[in-house]
Parts: C-alpha cells; structure tokens; sequence
C-alpha cells in the first residue's frame, strides 16, 4: 500500500495556532527546567539530597495533579467560550468559583502535609536503606513543599484566565522571571537550610508566580475577587488552622503510642487523615466557609 502524504498547509489558521501555541510550550519547558534546576543544586549537598528531594515533590505533587491540573483543564474551555462570546460577567464568576473550589482542596491539604509530613514519609518510605534521618530530612522538604502547594494549584487555575484571552505570552514571561527567583534563592537557602531550603525556594517563587498572574488579571479587570469570596476563603483557612492544630496533638500521641509493624502505622496515618478531613469539612460548614451544595 503506497501512502499519499500531503504537506500540511499553513493556513492563517493554523499560523495563529502555532504563535499561541509556542510560548505556551516554552511555558511547559521552563516548569521541567526548573525541576532540573532544583536536582543540579541538589547535587551540590551530601549524599542523598537529590533522593530526598524527588521523594518529597512525588508527595506533593498528588494533589497538585488531582487538583491542579484537573481544574486548570476544567476551566480553560468555559472561560474560552465565555471570553469567546463576549459574557464578562460570567467569565469573571468562573474564575472566582475555580479558585475557590481550588483552595476547599488546596488549603487542607498544605496544612495538613506541613503538620504530618513526619508521619507521612515514615509510613511510605523508612524501610530498608531509608532511615530515621532521611525520614527527617525529607518531612522537612515536603513541609516546604506544603507551603507553596496553594500556589501551585493557583497557577494552573490562573494561567488559563491569560489563555482563554488568546495570551500565552504574559504567563511564559511571569514563569520565567519567578524560575530566576527560584535558583536565586536556591543559592542563598541551600546553605543554611540545606535541600530543605531548595523546595523552599520553589515555594517562594511559586508564590511571586501566582501573585503575579493574579495581579496582571486583576490590573486588566479579567479577575475581580468577591468580598463574599476573599471572606469564605479567610473561613476556610481558619477551618485549616483547627485542623492542623488536631493533627499536631493528635500525631504527637498516636504515633508515640502505636508506633509498630506497618500495618498498624498505616491505619494510624489513615486515621488522622479521614478526621482531620471530617474536621476540616465539619468545621468550615459551620462557618459558613464550605456549602455542601455549589
């Protein structure tokens, strides 16, 4: 069978798909290059860093991805067709209810892996060559990572709001000025933090990331946060702070009581995780911060 390939024409359509379309993959480029950035510097510290490093952004990047990602991908084609069709008021409305659904999710689960990071690497990874210290050297550069986790998830729920107004520029530019941020401050913190202060690092420029996304929506009058909404998410992070108060009682006596084979390490860790949840939920509810209908 002789196949007949044609060369693809390059329409003005598909040229208009391809200037959006570069910055966007050289966006996508400068998030792994931080990535690698990270792992370079790593190697700088002792014997073990690097390792430390992947297992604790493995961690994190959980709810990065089941959060993140998935309501970056949700968003962009509602707010396209919105933007698309001329409804500012409804593109507006969008964006706001993204990130809030974003931080219900997001802020749970910063404070939480920040409190129990301990817990966590213990039931997962000391066993074998992973011991006691890399356990602690590890909890500490997934409790850096927990601190930039909401903006993280922030930047993948603002990015779009810049895409869906056919702006892939803006995002790229942002990303790499907040990526020279990140090797900046990974020189200045690797020293007296060591691989703790590379994650911290990412967390800060995470942080002016997000920041400046959101601000460059907000100048431009593409992102105008509700009272109502900076008043739930103030609720929410309140609910946080009792959760994260219930785990550090809570993990302080559960694991210095049960602490034996890894099966009842596992229950003991699933059990702070499903009733800091529960008070998490629980207490936003009450607060008015969660409704459990949208």
């Amino acid at each position: 069978i002789l196949l007949n390939l044609r060369y693809p024409a390059l329409t003005p359509s598909v040229r208009r798909l391809l200037s959006l379309m570069l910055p966007a993959v050289v966006g996508a480029g400068v998030v792994q290059l931080n990535l690698v950035v990270d792992m370079i510097i790593a190697c700088l510290l002792r014997g073990g860093s690097v390792s430390q490093l992947f297992y604790a952004d493995r961690i994190a990047q959980l709810p990065l991805g089941v959060i993140g990602v998935a309501m970056g991908i949700a968003l962009l084609p509602s707010l396209s067709r919105q933007v698309a069709a001329g409804d500012g008021e409804s593109a507006l409305a969008t964006q706001n209810q993204a990130i809030e659904f974003s931080l219900i999710f997001a802020i749970p689960a910063s404070l939480g892996l920040l409190i129990i990071a301990e817990p966590v690497i213990y039931v997962l990874f000391e066993r074998g060559a992973f011991t006691a210290v890399d356990t602690s050297t590890t909890a500490a550069v997934l409790a850096a990572y927990a601190l930039g986790l909401p903006a993280f998830i922030l930047i993948k729920v603002l990015a779009p709001g810049y895409f869906a107004r056919k702006d892939t520029r803006t995002p790229v530019q942002i990303a790499i000025l907040a990526l020279l941020v990140n090797v900046v401050l990974n020189i200045l913190l690797m020293g007296p933090l060591g691989v703790a202060g590379i994650a911290l690092a990412s967390s800060v420029a995470s942080w002016l990331n997000a920041g400046l996304l959101g601000w460059g929506l907000r100048r431009r009058r593409f992102f105008v946060p509700e009272p109502a909404l900076v008043l739930r998410i103030g609720k929410l992070f309140l609910a946080g702070l009792l959760m994260a108060t219930y785990l550090g009682i809570a993990q302080k006596y559960l694991f210095a009581e049960l602490l034996g084979g890894p099966i009842s390490n596992a229950l003991t860790l699933i059990f702070l995780v499903v009733t800091g949840a529960g008070i998490f939920i629980l207490v936003s509810v009450c607060l008015g911060g969660l409704k459990w209908q949208y």
